[in-house]
Parts: structure tokens; C-alpha cells; sequence
């Protein structure tokens, strides 16, 4: 079940919209972004380079420069080591390039997800010693690897973490107790004490700063022309956030990718199905081309990732799209397979999860687990936890639901094992609010089912959890879905995580017809409102699910698009939800509860409840010729006839508003149900209830 929250957060739509020479509506989905200000709105719009912060304000970037630079010239071997997912892959690439460009004796490994797992281990450690690497440089990685870090030390190597997690915590009667690794230099916006402005940097957005640092300021905007096109991905496909600084970079990198010079990216765009001269989007890399590099890693070959990026060759460039293109594949045949597995394990065992689903198996290939634990959260609305097992150890991949912080929580299991038992909970672990990992021997297993399930179920408070959809706005007048007003939407690319598609609510839509596509995994409809005939596309759904058939009435969220087909281009509405509509009287009778309670409504809806002079008066008439002695019972019955307009409709809120008001201005008096008229022996101005007021100002408030 979603929440609908209608965001109704105020400013001066009109003058934001002059300035900044864009529609007041536009104005308004920009402010339920929390933009503010003048600066900030400019930087949303119209954000370049010169807005970038400059990376040697984080924590330890002089350290790690300093020393990398007496490394290039001693001539000393640098290893940079990555991850092996999107981030990781574009950060190793990123700062392995720039210190070759410096000449650095530089070369790159990334983690086998099989063999190492995530992050800095022993075995790679051991394998830099072997090859005589004098430093370690990681990305993406090494915040939580303090005692790999310490090992690596011992060995006499220098070690530099450049990385954008959370930084590990032992709670304690002072508070949080943060916990860096013994590194020569840590890098990462997410320290506590680091003073740099906007800590929700990937992996690729520190590399790109910390190879910037290495360079004379005029040379910075280079180094981003050079690389800008990879944080952009990095940055996607990490799924972080795209406000503030991550949203320049991005803008900036998808212009960057547009021209690309990189083989292995355009064959990887055009086997994406980006069409020969399209400008790419974040849902361009989101959806095509992160789950093809992310899919290397998944499959133990993320050095073919790697080698993308690298080759200057055409041909190798295709060979190479081609193949990232047949291991997603591949890794989509072995996700559905574990998918269905779990299904029908919970659908068989629905106390399973409840209050969140943490699940083992031996023969799930640990590389997509994670995909599966994002559809079953998704599905059963709940967090979820995945661990696949392997001579005693598991590793687990972990996916969160309706704002639960997995890495905290992971922090809380870990400090209440260890106070219980005196042993450490997990081998390793990581990650993020949304999104983290851990390494856990078998034995440990049930002690972090009990721990988490406690957990999840006091955030929950005993009940449902929901996702919460904010609604941008309400349509008015299915009129203004325009090819043009939705076009102009672009203004506020790129979408994404912190920044998504505008969200709209149409309400009592028709349904004319509707049919399941794409296998029966998808819902198209026709959809009718003010006139206004309009196609929708509801995607993992179908009508018997859905409840939907020809002539029932609609409440629906949707993000609008453009549809193309043999030339012609049309609004379509792309369904984030659906519900029944309620009955007018229902809807109105709602929304006057909403109005007494002090709850604000929209333009449309306060415009449903606003009575005319017309409207009190044919009441009174009425009241007077149903009143008489004692009065008239106010019950339902009295109510629907009163709202009987003379075209046959009913106008109930319109009712109630006039009522409350006559009653608020001494005209009528109710007791214990009973309705009896006042006569005033002063003219009474209707207009002067705080009701009416209140409805006055919601209908000058929004655009």
C-alpha cells in the first residue's frame, strides 16, 4: 500500500517564474524539491562547472596528494584498488588514468565478487605485497576495512582510502564513536569531521575530486572533460543523489557522453537502444547502461567492465558491448530463477515477512542476490535481506523499505551481539541507508534474523509499512496535459534519486477500455476526464490485480511522457498507483472534514467546496419551507436534498461548506440534531466566515 502526500509547500510562483523565465507551475515543482532562494533555484536550473566545490576542502585530500606525488616521483608502484560494480569500476578507471597522466607507475585491480567480496581483503593485499606495490590507493572502498588496512601496513605498504560510505560507529555514553581506519589518508565527504559542503559524493565523484587535487586549479576543468562522462555514470548508477553538486556533475557528464570519444561506451549506448544523435538521460544510464556494466562484476568479469572503458579500438569496443550485453542476460535468467524460489517460499510461509524477509540459500549466486532482495522489499513492502551460502560463510546483500537506515541498523545488530557475546557478528560489512552488505559465518545467522526482525518491527511500530509517493500537484483540467507543458518538464533533468519525475494526480478518470500487454505483465488503459481522452501505461501490473475494468472511475498518480509512434507524439500518463475513485458526495464529504480539521487543499479541490451567493440562497429557501416548530432533523436525508441542485446533480460539499458557514454567522442553530432557523435582526455578511476566507486564499495560493 503507497501513501499519496500532496505537496503544497508555499513561495511566489509568479515571481520565481518571471525571473527565471519559466511557467509559475514550473516554479512550484522546483519548491516541493526543497529548492529555496534565488542562488539555489539558478544552480538547479542552470548549474555548470564554476558550481562545483573544490575537493581539497575534504578531510585528508592534502594528505593524500602530498604523498601521492612523492610516490610518482620516487617512481614507486601505485595499485588502485576499485569495486566492482558501476562506482567502483569508473573510480578505479578515473584515478588509474590520472596518475598515469602524471607519470605514475600505476596499474588497477578490482575485487572478484566471488572470491574477495567487497572491498579491500587479505588476498588482495597480499597479492599487491607479492607484486611489489608500494601504495594502495582505493576507491569506492576501504572505509571499513580497518583491519585489511592494518595488515597492509605491517607489510611496510602505505595505504590511501578514497571512498564515500558511512563510516563505521561504536555507541557509547557520549554518543556515536566513529571509527576510521589506520590509512595514511582518508578521503571520504562522510566523515565527521570533514568540512566539505555536500558529503553525498559516489564512489566516482571523490576520484574525480582527488585527481582534480593532484593538478594545478587551471588544469581542473580538463581533468573533468576528460573523465566528466564517467562520474556522471558512477554517480547514476550508485544511485545517489542528484541535488546540489551531483546535479551539475551529472548535467554536465551527460552532455560529456553525448560525444564521447570512448568506443566502448557508444557501442554500449547503441546497444543501450539509444538512438545515433539522442542526448542521453540519467534514465539512459539508469536503465541501460548500469545494469550492463553492473552485470560484469555480478558475474565475476568485471575487469571486461574495466576494459571497456579502456580499449581505443572500434571493434574490441563492440566485442566488448556485446558481451556485457550477454552476461546481463545471463544475469537476468539466474535472477528470475532465485526470484521465484523466494516467491514462492514466502507465498507458501507469509509469517516469513514479516516484519521483514531475511532469507538463505546455498546455490544463489551471491552477485544477484541484490536485485532479487530490491523486487521481494518491493513486493512485500518490507526490508530485505539475502544471503547466499558457501562452506559456512554467507554473504549477504541487503535492501531497504519505507525509510529504513540499514547501516545503522547493521551498526545496532553488531554492538548487541558483541555486548551479549563478546564476538564480533559479522566478518565484514557496509553500505548505505538504502543499500548494504555483510559476510556472516552460518552459526551467527539466527542471532541476526532475532536482532534485525526486533529492529525493523520497532521502527514499524506494529504496523504496515508503506512507501510514500509525494504527489507534486493536482490536474485541474485535463486540458493542460499538452504536448508542450509536458515538454517543458525537461527543465528539470536530470532524474533521479533526490530529484524525481514530477508526480501528478488526476482524480474520477473513466476508464474506457483497458488490456493486459507485454505478456500479460503490463496494464494499458484509455482514460477519460473533462473531455479529454488520454492513454496510460501501468508497468508490472495487470487489470485482475489491479481491479480495473471498462466504466469504472480512476484516482490515479502518474508522471507524464511523450509518446512517439509513426510521427505522432501524445501525452501518455506513465502510472506510479492506482485506486477506485470514491462517489462524488464520499470525495466531498472528505475533503470538508479535511477543511474543518485545518488540513490545506488543492486549487481543484478547495474549487469543489467554494459556494455562491446562489448557493446560500437556494438553501435558505429550502431550509425555510423544510423547517417549521422545532425544527428540522439534520440527518443524511436532509443533506442529500438539500445539495439537489436544479440540474439534477449534487452538490454535498458545497452543502456542508454553506451550513458550517450559516451556523458560524448565527443563521441557523443545531441541537442534538435539530436544524432550526435564526432570523438576525442585522444584515449578515456571509463572506466574513473564517471558512470562506480560508477558501478564498487556497484558490489564490496555487498557480
Amino acid at each position: 500500500m503507497e501513501r499519496w502526500t500532496i505537496l503544497r509547500k508555499g513561495a511566489d510562483f509568479e515571481r520565481i517564474g518571471k525571473k527565471f523565465r519559466i511557467s509559475p507551475r514550473l516554479a512550484c515543482l522546483i519548491r516541493n524539491r526543497d529548492i529555496v532562494g534565488d542562488e539555489e533555484v539558478r544552480q538547479y536550473l542552470y548549474g555548470t562547472l564554476a558550481d562545483l566545490y573544490d575537493g581539497g576542502l575534504m578531510k585528508d585530500m592534502d594528505r593524500a596528494v602530498r604523498i601521492l606525488k612523492e610516490k610518482i616521483q620516487g617512481k614507486k608502484k601505485i595499485r588502485v584498488i576499485g569495486d566492482y560494480d558501476s562506482d567502483g569500476v569508473n573510480s578505479a578507471y578515473i584515478l588509474s588514468s590520472a596518475l598515469k597522466r602524471l607519470g605514475a607507475d600505476a596499474d588497477t585491480d578490482i575485487p572478484d565478487r566471488m572470491k574477495d567480496g567487497y572491498g579491500l581483503n587479505v588476498r588482495l593485499i597480499e597479492k599487491a605485497h607479492e607484486d611489489g606495490i608500494d601504495t594502495i590507493l582505493t576507491c569506492d572502498n576501504g572505509i571499513a576495512a580497518k583491519e585489511e588496512i592494518r595488515y597492509g601496513k605491517s607489510l611496510g605498504m602505505t595505504v590511501i582510502v578514497t571512498d564515500h560510505h558511512e563510516v563505521p560507529f561504536e555507541e557509547g555514553d557520549e554518543g556515536k564513536c566513529f571509527i576510521l581506519p589506520p590509512a595514511d589518508a582518508v578521503v571520504d565527504p562522510k566523515r565527521e569531521d570533514c568540512p566539505y559542503p555536500f558529503p553525498e559524493l559516489a564512489g566516482v565523484g571523490v576520484a574525480l575530486k582527488t585527481a582534480q587535487a593532484l593538478v594545478p586549479a587551471e588544469a581542473r576543468p580538463a581533468v573533468f572533460r576528460r573523465f566528466g562522462e564517467l562520474a556522471a555514470i558512477g554517480t547514476v548508477a550508485d544511485v545517489m543523489r542528484l541535488t546540489d553538486e551531483n546535479r551539475a556533475l551529472v548535467r554536465q557528464g551527460l552532455e560529456l557522453l553525448a560525444r564521447t570519444e570512448r568506443p566502448g561506451l557508444r557501442a554500449l549506448l547503441a546497444e543501450a537502444g539509444l538512438e545515433p544523435g539522442a542526448v542521453p538521460t540519467a534514465v539512459t544510464i539508469g536503465y541501460g547502461l548500469a545494469p550492463r556494466i553492473n552485470a560484469a562484476g555480478r558475474m565475476e568479469q568485471a575487469m571486461v567492465a574495466l576494459e571497456l572503458l579502456l580499449t581505443r579500438d572500434e571493434a574490441r569496443g563492440n566485442e566488448l558491448a556485446q558481451a556485457l550485453c550477454a552476461l546481463n542476460r545471463e544475469r537476468q535468467a539466474i535472477e528470475l530463477e532465485i526470484y521465484q524460489q523466494c516467491e514462492a517460499l514466502l507465498e507458501a510461509n507469509p509469517q516469513m515477512a514479516e516484519p521483514c524477509i531475511v532469507l538463505a540459500g546455498r546455490c544463489w549466486h551471491q552477485g544477484v542476490v541484490g536485485i532479487v532482495a530490491s523486487r521481494l522489499a518491493e513486493k512485500y513492502a518490507c526490508p530485505a535481506f539475502m544471503i547466499s551460502l558457501e562452506n559456512g560463510l554467507g554473504k549477504a546483500s541487503c535492501r531497504s523499505f519505507g525509510g529504513f537506515h540499514l547501516f545503522a541498523a547493521l551498526e545496532r545488530c553488531v554492538q548487541a551481539f558483541a555486548q551479549e557475546h563478546g564476538a564480533p557478528l559479522f566478518e565484514a560489512y557496509g553500505g548505505h541507508e538504502m543499500a548494504a552488505g555483510f559476510t556472516i559465518r552460518e552459526e551467527n545467522i539466527p542471532a541476526f534474523q532475532a536482532l534485525i526482525r526486533a529492529l525493523v518491527s520497532d521502527y514499524a511500530g506494529g504496523r504496515p509499512m508503506e512507501a510514500a509517493v509525494d504527489v507534486d500537484a493536482e490536474i485541474e483540467h485535463c486540458g493542460r496535459l499538452t504536448v508542450p507543458e509536458v515538454e517543458s518538464l525537461s527543465a528539470l533533468e536530470p532524474f533521479g534519486a533526490g530529484n524525481p519525475k514530477p508526480v501528478l494526480l488526476l482524480r474520477g478518470a473513466c476508464v474506457l477500455s483497458c488490456c493486459d500487454v507485454g505478456g500479460g505483465r503490463h496494464l494499458k488503459m484509455k482514460l477519460r476526464r473533462d473531455g479529454v481522452v488520454l492513454d496510460a501505461i501501468f508497468f508490472s501490473a495487470n487489470a485482475a490485480a489491479c481491479g480495473v475494468a471498462p466504466g469504472g472511475r480512476l484516482d490515479v498518480i502518474f508522471t507524464p511522457q511523450i509518446n512517439e509512434f509513426r510521427g505522432s507524439r501524445t501525452v501518455q500518463l506513465q502510472l506510479c498507483d492506482l485506486r477506485p475513485a470514491p462517489t462524488r458526495a464520499r470525495l466531498e464529504q472528505e475533503l470538508f472534514q479535511r477543511l474543518k480539521e485545518g488540513a490545506d487543499l488543492s486549487r481543484w479541490e478547495a474549487g469543489l467546496l467554494l459556494p455562491s451567493r446562489q448557493d446560500f440562497a437556494r438553501l435558505w429557501r429550502f431550509l425555510e419551507h423544510s423547517c417549521a416548530g422545532d425544527g428540522v432533523d439534520a440527518g443524511p436525508a436532509l443533506l442529500r436534498q438539500a445539495a439537489r441542485q436544479p440540474d439534477g446533480r449534487c452538490a454535498y460539499g458545497r452543502t456542508l461548506v454553506c451550513l458550517h458557514v450559516m451556523g458560524d454567522r448565527g443563521l441557523i442553530q443545531m441541537e442534538s440534531r435539530r436544524l432550526r432557523l435564526c432570523r438576525p435582526e442585522h444584515k449578515v455578511d456571509l463572506e466574513q466566515a473564517d471558512m470562506m476566507r480560508r477558501l478564498r486564499l487556497l484558490l489564490e495560493e496555487e498557480p
